[in-house]
C-alpha cells in the first residue's frame, strides 16, 4: 500500500514544526478531524486539501504525491510525450521546423475536434500521443495564415492547449498544466472569438481555486460574468454563451462552497439553474462546457459535499431518484464520460464519510466503467480506495484489487 493522503499531511506538519491542534486551527477544522486524515480514515474534500496545502505551504499536489508513477501512468504513450510538450509550449510563438509540411487545416480541424472528445470522456492513453503532432502542426498554419484562416487556426489552436492542459493537470504536472492554460489564452486573445478568450479565462480560475486562491478566483469569474452581460446583443445571450455564462456560475458556486460560503454557493446554483432554463433546458456541449441542468444538478451535490454536508447530499440524490423511480438519480446517457465519472468519485468519497463502504465502492467501480484512464489518474480515487483497503478487515480481495489497479 502506498502512502496515502493524510501520512503526506503529517509528515509535511511536523517539518513545518506544527502541531496537530495549530495547523487544525490555521485551516478552521476540528483537531478529531484533521487526525482522521492523518490516519487516513477520513479524506479531505478538494477545498480542505487546498487550505491545508496553503497553512503548509506547499502545493496540493505534494499532499497528493503527484505526478503518479505506476501502472499505466508509467506506459510510454502517456509519460514519454511530456518532455515534447514541454518543448512545444516553450517555443510556442518560435516552433521548430516540422520535418514536413503541416497537414491542410480541415484535416487538423477534424484531428483537434477527436482530440476534444477524448478529453471531455477522460480518454487520456489515447489522446495524449496525438497532441505534440497536432500542436506542432496548428501552432505552423496559424503563424503562416492571415485573415479568417488564421483566427480559425487560433481557434482549434487553443482547444488543443485545453486538451494539453487537461493532460498536464490529471498526470499531476501542474506546472505544465499552468503554462497550457497561458497558451490557450495566448491562441485564445488571437482567434478573435470573444468566448473562446472568456474559455480561456474561466480555466485559469479554475486552476486558481485547485490551490485555495479563492479572492482572485472570485474577481476574475465576476468580471468573466459582466464581460459576458456586456456582450451580449439587446441582453439576450445565444445559446453558447449561455453555456459559457452556465458554466461561470457553476465555477462560482463550486468556488463559494469551498471557500465556506454555502448560501452564496446556493444562489449562484439559483443562476446557473435559471440560466439552464432559458437554454431550454437541454443539456449542451458548447465550448466543451457540457452545460445543462444534469450539470446543474452534478454541481449542486458537488457544492454539498464541498461544504461537508455529505449527509444532505446522499439525501438529494435519493430524492431525485424517487422522480425516476429508482433508489437514486441516474445521469443521462450521453453525457460527457469524465464529467459522469468525476460525479461518481465525488458520491464515493461522501459515502465513505458517511460510514457506507460499500456504496462508496460502488461508485468508484461505476465510475471507472464510464472512463478508467480519469479515475485511476485522479487523487480522490486514490485516496478512497487506499482508505477502504485499510478499513475492510474482511480483506475482500475484489477492494484490495481495485486499490492496487489504482496505484492506492
Amino acid at each position: 500500500m502506498m502512502e496515502h493522503v493524510g501520512q503526506r499531511i503529517r509528515e509535511v506538519r511536523k517539518i513545518r514544526r506544527l502541531t496537530v491542534r495549530q495547523l487544525a486551527d490555521r485551516c478552521a477544522i476540528s483537531v478529531s478531524l484533521l487526525e482522521k486524515y492523518e490516519r487516513g480514515d477520513r479524506n479531505p474534500a478538494p477545498g480542505t486539501l487546498a487550505r491545508l496545502a496553503r497553512a503548509l505551504k506547499v502545493g496540493p499536489e505534494r499532499l497528493t504525491g503527484q505526478p503518479y508513477m505506476n501502472g499505466a501512468e508509467t506506459d510510454d504513450q502517456v509519460q514519454a510525450i511530456i518532455p515534447d510538450l514541454r518543448r512545444i509550449m516553450l517555443t510556442y510563438d518560435s516552433p521548430d521546423d516540422l520535418t514536413t509540411a503541416p497537414r491542410p487545416l480541415p484535416v487538423l480541424e477534424a484531428e483537434a475536434e477527436q482530440v476534444a472528445r477524448m478529453r471531455q470522456d477522460g480518454r487520456y492513453v489515447p489522446m495524449g500521443p496525438l497532441l505534440p503532432g497536432l500542436l506542432a502542426e496548428l501552432t505552423h498554419v496559424a503563424l503562416a495564415a492571415r485573415g479568417q484562416e488564421q483566427k480559425r487556426a487560433y481557434w482549434w489552436l487553443a482547444r488543443a492547449y485545453r486538451a494539453s492542459n487537461s493532460l498536464a493537470h490529471k498526470l499531476g504536472y501542474h506546472d505544465l498544466s499552468m503554462t497550457a492554460i497561458e497558451r490557450v489564452q495566448w491562441a485564445a486573445d488571437r482567434s478573435g472569438d470573444p468566448l473562446m478568450q472568456v474559455t480561456a479565462t474561466y480555466l485559469k480560475a479554475g486552476a486558481m481555486i485547485r490551490t485555495g486562491s479563492y479572492s482572485s478566483a472570485r474577481r476574475v469569474l465576476e468580471a468573466l460574468e459582466a464581460e459576458l452581460t456586456r456582450l451580449a446583443p439587446e441582453e439576450s445571450l445565444t445559446d453558447p454563451a449561455l453555456a459559457v455564462q452556465g458554466a461561470v456560475l457553476l465555477k462560482l458556486a463550486i468556488l463559494e462552497a469551498r471557500d465556506g460560503q454555502p448560501g452564496r454557493a446556493a444562489q449562484r446554483l439559483d443562476e446557473a439553474r435559471a440560466a439552464a432554463v432559458f437554454m431550454g433546458g437541454r443539456d449542451s456541449d458548447h465550448y466543451e462546457m457540457s452545460f445543462g441542468p444534469t450539470n446543474v444538478r452534478i454541481h449542486e451535490i458537488a457544492a454539498l459535499i464541498d461544504t461537508g454536508d455529505t449527509e444532505q447530499a446522499l439525501a438529494r440524490l435519493r430524492e431525485w431518484g424517487e422522480d425516476q423511480g429508482r433508489d437514486e438519480w441516474e445521469l443521462p446517457e450521453g453525457l460527457a464520460a469524465e464529467r459522469a465519472s468525476h460525479h461518481h468519485i465525488d458520491v464515493a468519497n461522501a459515502r465513505l464519510t458517511e460510514g457506507d463502504r460499500r456504496g462508496a465502492f460502488r461508485s468508484l467501480v461505476r465510475a471507472r466503467e464510464l472512463s478508467p484512464n480519469h479515475v485511476r489518474f485522479h487523487p480522490t480515487v486514490r485516496a478512497s480506495a487506499a482508505t477502504l483497503v485499510r478499513l475492510d478487515r474482511a480483506q475482500d480481495d475484489t477492494i484490495s484489487g481495485f486499490a492496487r489497479w489504482a496505484g492506492a
